[in-house]
């Protein structure tokens, strides 16, 4: 593997998705430790370094994008190996069932779809959008749920696991737009029409702002008439220094504009995943 391929992988990145799995491990019904790495392993190592692999292959940024400030020009082997992170990804799956198997596949179609030049749903802002939020919060939520507990999947159709993958969508729809927020010029030299594109800068701050409102809300309702209002609390707690933060990065781009950089759109996603994986663990380990 080329150094250039390993970075393009970005599997640092994963950290930044593992809420909504470690959300789903906290409400599932699970024993086997070993299932749970298992899903974990396929998840994070494999799953979602392809889908980053393979975007950029196809985007073949030469500014910065999500985990890598000065990324190095993409080669074939990123290709190859993205593909076959992927054929693990699948071999793996099917040893726990072919259910998971197949939304393994159907999670590596779509995000394989949001940059292949026959489809690019990143040309197309909100089908872009909503595949990114649906995928990576709603589906990869029952996916995770569906991996680490084995339930039908007919059981997620039920109200007590779509609810909280729901929220776990209406989070990252708020939170991605925030993600291309320095990608601007770029995007439109090549002519992708990204939904923070069409917000503009500072309507793409208000955009996540109502969203990430929104959510909270959601979320605080959820576990207050679920678990407990010590579970709310603690959540709004927790991810105060998130809206802190978001707050003082507003304050700077709104005088000046170019504050909306790579820099300050990385720290907010650490600060706002490393709480919210914070959370979640905490909360994990309350209910077992």
């Amino acid at each position: 593997m080329k150094k250039s391929t390993f970075l393009h992988l970005r599997l640092s990145f994963s950290f930044y998705l593992l809420p909504v799995f470690i959300f789903g491990v906290a409400l599932s019904e699970w024993e086997n430790w070993i299932r749970l790495l298992l899903v974990f392993f396929i998840l994070h190592f494999l799953l979602y370094p392809a889908s980053n692999g393979y975007n950029s292959y196809f985007d073949k940024d030469e500014g910065s994008i999500g985990g890598l400030e000065n990324p190095p020009a993409t080669t074939k082997d990123l290709y190859n190996w993205s593909l076959l992170l992927d054929l693990a990804a699948l071999g793996l799956g099917l040893l726990l069932s072919w259910s998971f198997c197949l939304m393994l596949l159907i999670y590596g179609i779509a995000s394989k779809a949001y940059s292949h030049p026959m489809v690019r749903l990143k040309k197309r802002p909100v089908l872009g959008w909503l595949s990114v939020g649906i995928f990576q919060g709603y589906f990869t939520f029952l996916m995770t749920v569906h991996g680490v507990s084995g339930i039908s999947l007919g059981s997620l159709m039920e109200w007590n696991w779509q609810l909280p993958a729901l929220l776990s969508s209406f989070l990252l729809l708020g939170s991605y737009p925030m993600t291309q927020i320095y990608q601007h010029v770029e995007d439109e030299k090549r002519g992708d029409i990204t939904i923070s594109l069409i917000l503009g800068v500072l309507g793409t701050f208000y955009f996540t702002g109502i969203f990430f409102f929104s959510a909270g809300l959601g979320f605080f309702i959820y576990f207050m008439e679920t678990f407990s209002l010590q579970i709310s609390l603690l959540f709004v707690l927790l991810l105060s220094p998130v809206t802190l933060y978001f707050l003082y990065w507003f304050t700077k781009v709104w005088s000046d504009q170019t504050k909306a950089d790579f820099r300050h759109t990385m720290r907010l996603n650490f600060v706002s995943a490393l709480m919210l994986n914070l959370f979640f663990i905490i909360f994990a380990i309350n209910l077992r």
